[in-house]
């Protein structure tokens, strides 16, 4: 059974910092395209960011140069690195999985920025 368990949310003044990790287990990690999302309250899901297997990273525009999304193999761990938070960062941020056609999905952990 694949699990993700995400953490390293909490509150957070604007301009702060968050950094946030999501620990796989269940499933050939390294393989996985690795995904976190976010939603806000009232807003569909938005993909943030993304890391291939070979280590490739795209970012959502609204998040470029301030966030950054890395992976560990070995720890089977993916990380977000949020830096220079605002206000509107604020939403519930799920970690994703995807190897083919299998795709999961974390519990989430919420980040709330306050101006």
């Amino acid at each position: 059974q694949v699990q993700l368990v995400e953490s390293g949310g909490g509150l957070v003044q604007a301009g702060g910092s968050l950094r946030l990790s999501c620990v796989g287990s269940g499933t050939t990690f390294s393989l996985n395209v690795m995904r976190w999302y976010r939603q806000a309250p009232g807003k569909e899901r938005e993909l943030v960011a993304s890391i291939g297997s070979g280590g490739a990273t795209n970012y959502a525009d609204s998040v470029k140069g301030r966030f950054t999304i890395s992976r560990d193999n070995g720890k089977n761990t993916v990380f977000l690195q949020m830096n220079s938070l605002k206000p509107e960062d604020t939403a519930v941020y799920y970690c994703n999985a995807n190897r083919l056609f299998n795709v999961y999905w974390g519990q989430g952990t919420q980040v709330t920025v306050s101006s």
